[in-house]
């Protein structure tokens, strides 16, 4: 694997892969020190020319937690606002040794660009273009689907995957890259997924998607969900009027008090309410939901470490590695603790 670019280049064996590593990941962050040494001396760049905080900071803190050397790059600011082309500044990132370049860009295919062209000889991952995809975000949502699933199995989550998993995805389908990143990797792993939206929120060619589609989210509970994933509404991506008003979107397609405690009345008591964040409360999910017992999202957020870190790490450290060194263990030694310092 040179490069994270999309989930539908993932087959079942490597994002299996990227899981385990990232539960081996999570066990370094129980631990009182934690880091590892695995990337010292590496150079990972977050390039980001769309505003965020949450993904950002967390592959920072992944580099960080592997001994790589961060350094952050924002468009605003810099030479880009001054018209630097994304070549430019590919071929300056190459020239200070960047060995990763994990990039966020407003145009769709902007990574794949950097990816396919001789401007850096660097692994890039993507971090969200435009309203293509996000694949480390749709890898920590399946990672936190699985611990999950696992536990609802009596299972260890390692090595499983999600087979009969119903998943519902509810939202701004057309202008979510998390949507679509989701769909493409859950069903890898083997779950059932729906999407939930108005037509006018699923793109054109919806149809070809390996997943159901339904325009009522009632009925979609009503058949039954393990997971019900709400997507935030992306107004500033909106140039036309997609719904007739907010408060009839929240009532139709959000996910509010009166659908929480539907999912008591239908029996679903092992349902896990979803969100990637950030939440526009009151209006696609409601303040109860969100901060209900049922309710991954702070998981989602620090188990997106656990990921990043796995991703970087494989990447990074060799494509023939099965695992992660011996000081990745819970029971690391001594001498490893104190290398990572």
């Amino acid at each position: 694997m040179k490069h994270l670019l999309s989930t539908q280049d993932l087959s079942a064996t490597d994002a299996i892969r990227i899981l385990d590593t990232a539960e081996e990941m999570a066990a370094v962050g129980e631990r009182e020190v934690k880091k590892l040494p695995a990337l010292r001396g590496r150079t990972v760049v977050n390039l980001f020319f769309e505003d965020s905080t949450r993904t950002r900071i967390s592959f920072e803190a992944a580099a960080k937690r592997l001994s790589a050397d961060v350094i952050n790059f924002a468009a605003k600011g810099s030479s880009v606002s001054k018209g630097e082309s994304l070549k430019d500044t590919a071929q300056t990132l190459a020239a200070i040794g960047a060995d990763a370049v994990v990039i966020r860009h407003w145009a769709s295919g902007a990574p794949h660009r950097l990816a396919a062209t001789d401007w850096i000889d660097a692994a890039v991952i993507n971090a969200g273009d435009g309203t293509h995809e996000h694949p480390t975000q749709a890898l920590l949502d399946a990672f936190t689907m699985r611990r999950h699933w696992a536990r609802l199995h009596g299972t260890e989550s390692q090595g499983t995957d999600l087979s009969g998993m119903r998943v519902a995805i509810a939202g701004d389908v057309l202008h979510s890259r998390v949507a679509r990143s989701n769909v493409w990797l859950l069903r890898t792993l083997g779950a059932d997924v729906t999407l939930v939206a108005p037509p006018t929120l699923l793109p054109i060619g919806v149809e070809e998607w390996p997943c159901k589609v339904s325009y009522n989210l009632d009925e979609t509970l009503q058949a039954g969900v393990d997971s019900m994933m709400m997507l935030r509404v992306q107004g500033e991506r909106m140039n036309a009027s997609f719904f007739p008003s907010t408060r009839e979107y929240s009532r139709r397609w959000g996910f509010d008090d009166t659908r929480l405690r539907a999912l008591d009345e239908l029996g679903l008591k092992d349902t896990i309410i979803m969100h990637p964040g950030p939440m526009n409360r009151g209006l696609e999910i409601s303040s109860a939901a969100a901060d209900s017992p049922r309710s991954t999202v702070l998981d989602q957020v620090r188990n997106g470490v656990s990921v990043r870190m796995a991703a970087l790490y494989l990447l990074l450290s060799g494509d023939t590695r099965e695992a992660v060194p011996a000081s990745a263990q819970p029971g690391a030694t001594t001498q490893s603790t104190k290398e990572s310092h």
